[in-house]
């Protein structure tokens, strides 16, 4: 036992693929940084890195017992999150078109000049992450441990290092992405199209979930 962790290299490896998982954080740094580079993408990212932080400390200190409790507050907090993704993602399909229709090009005014605010906003109203992160760490976690707060600290902290690992392959990843596509205004508009239809997904798929 490591630090009141059970078994540390079953979660490292756990955590490693559940990184990898897609999802509208994720998504959302990908598309900052295809659209607005590698600066503004890692604002967004630090958006994530705060929100998930938030989310885990609020897991270990009980929050997400007050959610599975409290089916009003689950409710409330769920579709106040599938919302606001479904806003993303129409907001990024109208704006991809219209600049397309008006002026031949496809600019981006989908994406809020603050990635960081957006992005920890869509961390936050995310009532399954906390559940998820409760679900996940209590596994690995020996409640006669004399310092448990310790134990889900080194957890967490091991989850946002691959979290940086992966959000980072996946900036440059995009800004990759985006030199390729920046000559190709009817592509990069479908592309943008695409990526609000798969956020619009996620509301509601957020939304059709249940405690």
């Amino acid at each position: 036992m490591f630090f009141g962790i059970t078994d540390i290299w079953t979660y490292v490896i756990g955590a490693f693929l559940i990184v990898l998982l897609p999802g509208p954080n994720s998504l959302f740094v990908l598309s900052t940084a295809a659209q607005r580079g590698v600066r503004d993408a890692y604002r967004a990212a630090a958006g994530v890195f705060i929100g998930d932080s938030v989310l885990m400390f609020a897991s270990a200190a009980g929050a997400a017992s007050l959610l599975m409790s409290n089916e009003l507050v689950f409710t409330i907090v769920k579709y106040a999150g599938a919302a606001y993704l479904a806003y993303i993602g129409l907001s990024m399909i109208w704006g991809a078109w219209r600049a397309r229709a008006v002026t031949g090009e496809v600019e981006t005014p989908a994406l809020s000049p603050d990635p960081f605010r957006k992005a920890l906003v869509i961390s936050l109203l995310n009532p399954k992450a906390i559940l998820f992160f409760v679900s996940f760490f209590i596994q690995f976690v020996d409640h006669t441990y004399a310092a448990p707060a310790l134990s889900f600290l080194i957890l967490g902290a091991i989850l946002q290092v691959f979290s940086v690992l992966y959000l980072s392959a996946l900036i440059f990843g995009g800004t990759f992405l985006a030199g390729q596509f920046r000559q190709r205004k009817v592509l990069s508009a479908g592309l943008t199209t695409a990526v609000g239809a798969v956020f619009v997904g996620f509301g509601a798929k957020l939304a059709t979930t249940s405690l």
